[in-house]
């Protein structure tokens, strides 16, 4: 007995016996049988082909998977309208939820000009430092990088806080000095 997989006008698409045919089988014969038609139904009821295309991709994936539960095989294209509606209405839902709550827009971003500005006057800022004496370039890195106090800078470089201020004012003098000269 010969099992019919579309009655379609003018399509009398045989398959043999439709219990015996495998899941591939069915779902090929289905696909270029119905492909186009489908399509054509997904698009007009999502608006557009590349959508449509996807909605009918994932039915005809999901039928595959499910092929050996069908109730009744030769119900597969209609099971697969049934699909492809319900994909293609969730598909709007999804549209209609993306346009109710638009994404945030992309934060301003500084140009690649920014950063290469930024990393030109980070390089000569830190060529004048290594220009510094060793006491003046610690004393700048620990309280400016390191954002330590007067205190903690005397602690660490074993000198009193009169010295670090001191070598902390011809620091930021001689780095001024330094980075004019640069410009």
């Amino acid at each position: 007995m010969a099992a019919v997989l579309l009655n379609r006008p003018g399509s009398r698409t045989l398959l043999g016996q439709f219990e015996t045919a495998t899941a591939d089988e069915a779902v090929v014969e289905l696909y270029r049988a119905h492909y186009a038609g489908l399509v054509r139904l997904s698009a007009m009821l999502v608006g557009d082909v590349g959508t449509a295309e996807e909605v009918v991709q994932d039915a005809f994936v999901a039928m595959h998977g499910s092929w050996n539960r069908l109730r009744d095989p030769e119900k597969a294209l209609a099971y697969l309208r049934q699909a492809i509606v319900n994909r293609s209405r969730s598909k709007l839902r999804h549209r209609a939820v993306v346009a109710k709550y638009p994404s945030a827009p992309p934060p301003d971003v500084p140009s690649a000009e920014h950063f290469a500005v930024a990393a030109t006057e980070r390089e000569e800022i830190m060529t004048a430092i290594r220009a510094l004496p060793r006491r003046q370039r610690e004393t700048l890195l620990l309280r400016y990088y390191s954002d330590l106090s007067e205190a903690q800078i005397a602690d660490t470089l074993g000198i009193s806080q009169g010295a670090v201020k001191s070598h902390a004012s011809r620091g930021l003098a001689a780095l001024r000095t330094l980075l004019e000269k640069a410009s």
